[in-house]
């Protein structure tokens, strides 16, 4: 066993010194990739990652201690279904908020400036116009705009989800590409990201994503209460319009007999306070009823703690142009000792047989 292991090692040390003797096409190799690895390194443009983290609060029954029991049960394959009785949107949805088409569709007007340029203009524009574009990628994109047919003008229903032009369609993709909202299931700390060709760019989106996702989750929270507040409102107005009409009848009719003292007169004016008091006992309710409502919006409003703020970073996220050039060389190596090692003997060989 030792003499064939020995044997297979002499072998493989063999086959690298034969790579490495042929010093001419081993140098080729390395002099094209790294060419090919500088010209694709080169025109990669940089991009940068920006983050944003955020804690919802464990709402009670929800997300909380029950919550926590229901993670542990669906380990063992048991669901206990408590965060559905709390919300219909709980976090392990909000990556699918963000990629909702509607969501997304927001984001195209977000006022945003570069890194260079301070000029405010919005995030669909910079996507639009400001990209680099790696060469490698042109042709694909003038025969897509051969084979492609406009259906519907450009720009025209970004605002409608139901119709969208194929520009604004693709756009949405590649907003959806660059964002990620992600979920800790352990601590239910929320981290949005964003990737972007400018530093700032990704920043402010990070910090526009976050601040939409809070106003998402809070306008769905807060809608069936906000809904009962604005009824009870209308119903105490109502209510204290009718109130005001029965007292001033009340004090109308009570000023006007005040010295009468027929028994008919009497009951009308105990049947106007009556009906003043009932009026006032309808409004007294209805008031209650809506402040009742404005609490319950308070109390369906979700509290967001801001753990990391997004900042602009300085250090790229995108592979560095070092390591593309260094990967491009191994890649041109690997193919060098395929061709010694695999057709160079027989290549030789060829035109040694054309040449007799």
């Amino acid at each position: 066993m030792e003499i064939k292991q020995s044997t297979k090692e002499i072998d493989v040390i063999a086959l690298i010194l034969k790579v490495l003797s042929n010093k001419t096409s081993l140098k080729i190799s390395v002099i094209a990739s790294a060419i090919i690895g500088i010209i694709v390194a080169l025109n990669t443009p940089k991009s940068y990652q920006a983050n944003a983290m955020l804690a919802p609060e464990l709402a009670s029954g929800g997300l909380g201690l029950s919550g926590n029991i229901a993670d542990m049960a669906s380990n063992f394959g048991i669901e206990l279904g408590n965060k559905a009785a709390m919300d219909a949107i709980y976090p392990e949805l909000y990556p699918d908020v963000f990629a909702s088409t509607d969501f997304v569709l927001r984001l195209f007007d977000i006022p945003i400036r570069s890194k260079d340029n301070e000029q405010v203009r919005t995030y669909r524009t910079h996507l639009m116009i400001e990209q680099k574009i790696p060469f490698w990628n042109y042709p694909k994109i003038w025969l897509s705009r051969l084979l492609t047919k406009k259906t519907v003008a450009s720009g025209q229903g970004k605002n409608d989800p139901f119709i969208l032009s194929k520009a604004d369609y693709a756009l949405c993709d590649n907003i959806r590409n660059s964002t990620l909202c992600s979920i800790d299931k352990k601590t239910s700390v929320i981290t949005i990201s964003v990737t972007d060709q400018d530093p700032l760019v990704a920043a402010i989106v990070a910090d526009t994503l976050q601040s939409r996702l809070q106003d998402y989750i809070t306008n769905y929270r807060t809608k069936k209460a906000r809904t009962d507040y604005q009824y009870y409102k209308r119903l105490t107005y109502q209510a204290k319009t009718e109130y005001q009409k029965a007292q001033r009848l009340y004090a109308s009719y009570a000023d006007t007999n005040t010295d009468v003292q027929l028994q008919s007169f009497r009951s009308k004016i105990e049947e106007e306070e009556n009906e003043m008091q009932l009026k006032y006992n309808i409004y007294t309710q209805a008031a209650a009823q809506m402040h009742q409502a404005l609490a319950k919006i308070q109390e369906r409003t979700p509290a967001f703690t801001m753990i990391q703020k997004p900042v602009m970073p300085y250090k790229a996220s995108s592979t560095p142009r070092f390591l593309i050039v260094l990967i491009f060389i191994i890649i041109g190596i690997g193919f060098d000792a395929i061709w010694v090692l695999g057709f160079s003997d027989w290549w030789k060989n060829k035109r040694k047989k054309n040449q007799a």
